[in-house]
């Protein structure tokens, strides 16, 4: 460590911060933004926080290609997790993929480790700049999660998905009034792929025009098709496991009563907020779906199931590093659950639309087979391609988007959602 006659260089505690919160996805399995205050507690300046997190970030959209570079230059291998591992880690995205001078970016990690490490994240670093070694343009996903999509969507895919998460996505809207499309898109130089939806690069939310005013909310591009497919009101309606909110937003600003419930307080006061904002109207409900029911039958459902969220992995690639195959069976069985026991609260006729922002096909063509195998009184209400952005077509009559769909065009959350009617 430093001493009061040789203080640390400008910067080493952001670094600090960066290399808590790796710590946290990695060894105790915590999304980045959850552990994101604890972390950067220490950091007085937003700006040092925010680079804190972008630091962490990146080494963990890079991370196998990190690896395979420091293990190339290594005799032995260094424990996984070993914070002379984590401090050569961010050393190297700095120098190679964030612009950092070398020297700072190894000067700014070595307080971070002490003794022998220390000599052993010098030289090893060393022998990296040495060798003007690169890392590959797009970076490799991680070597489960590579095998699993492969699999399921094919090698174009997953090279679509490498190029996909090689930069976070551009800022999609959803607009309050989708009849206002065109004159939205003019005044933002926003991109349209869906009336209601509008792309632009990525820029300051609360500066743009509009915001303010509540004509619109951020919401990806797939996210906002699952709440589409139940079409306008009036008529009833649940948003089950709602926050942070945009899909109850779409729901009342398409004429339906809604119910937004959801079992994070936290989480639902962003939903507050947004409905203050944009002046829409729903009631909110904080409880458990498993054990919470309604007063009455409803008319339509929107159950967006808390799932592994690996299809989000453009903005948060600390979910691939998460997220085990033993994880998605769990979750897939409390999906099963949450559906089973939402679609007895539906009238008859009714329709629910159950979705997830999971590229596994455990957590969303299983759930939805399994479920019509068990509910003779449900059938397949098939999404037509009328209903979805003329990129994105239905897959079986149902939502399906692949990871690296559309990434010629921005990417799209990797999601997906079908739609059922009660019958009677």
């Amino acid at each position: 460590m430093s001493t009061p006659d040789k203080p640390e260089p400008a910067g080493t505690e952001t670094r600090r911060a960066a290399m808590r919160l790796i710590d946290a996805v990695l060894r105790r399995g915590l999304p980045l933004e959850a552990t994101f205050d604890v972390a950067t507690q220490h950091l007085t300046l937003a700006v040092d926080r925010a680079h804190a997190q972008a630091i962490a970030a990146e080494t963990l959209r890079r991370l196998p290609d990190l690896d395979a570079l420091i293990d190339a230059h290594t005799e032995k291998p260094i424990p996984a997790d070993a914070k002379a591992r984590t401090a050569l880690r961010l050393a190297l995205v700095q120098a190679l993929a964030l612009g950092t001078p070398p020297h700072a970016a190894i000067a700014t990690v070595l307080p971070l480790v002490d003794g022998g490490p220390r000599r052993l994240v010098h030289g090893v670093f060393g022998a990296v700049m040495a060798a003007e070694a690169k890392l590959p343009d797009p970076p490799s996903l991680p070597a489960a999660v590579t095998k699993r999509w492969r699999k399921r969507y094919g090698g174009p895919a997953v090279r679509a998905a490498q190029a996909a998460i090689a930069a976070p996505p551009p800022l999609d809207l959803t607009l309050r009034d989708p009849a206002t499309t065109g004159d939205w898109a003019a005044r933002l130089g926003a991109e349209s792929l869906m009336p209601g939806h509008l792309r632009l690069p990525r820029a300051s939310v609360t500066e743009l025009a509009g915001y303010d005013d509540g004509a619109w909310w951020v919401q990806d591009l797939a996210a906002a098709i699952p709440a589409r497919l139940l079409g306008a009101g009036p008529g009833t309606a649940l948003d089950l496991c709602a926050a942070p909110g945009g899909k109850a937003l779409q729901l009342a600003a398409a004429g339906w009563q809604v119910t937004a419930l959801d079992i994070s307080a936290a989480r639902l006061g962003r939903l507050r907020d947004n409905l203050t904002r944009t002046g829409l109207a729903a009631a909110i409900v904080e409880a458990d779906v498993m054990t919470w029911a309604p007063p009455a039958p409803v008319d339509v459902i929107l159950l967006d199931a808390p799932c592994s969220a690996t299809g989000i992995f453009r903005r948060h690639p600390d979910v691939l590093h998460r997220t085990s195959p033993r994880a998605i069976a769990n979750l897939a069985e409390q999906q099963a659950a949450m559906l089973a026991r939402a679609a007895r609260w539906l009238k008859p006729g009714g329709r629910i639309v159950y979705a997830v922002c999971s590229a596994e096909p455990s957590e969303g063509e299983a759930v939805a087979d399994a479920f019509l195998a068990q509910h003779a009184d449900f059938a397949a209400d098939p999404v037509t391609a009328g209903e979805l952005p003329a990129l994105i077509p239905p897959v079986a009559g149902r939502l399906r988007v692949a990871p690296g769909a559309i990434v010629e065009h921005g990417g799209a959350d990797a999601f997906f959602a079908t739609r059922f009617q009660r019958l009677g």
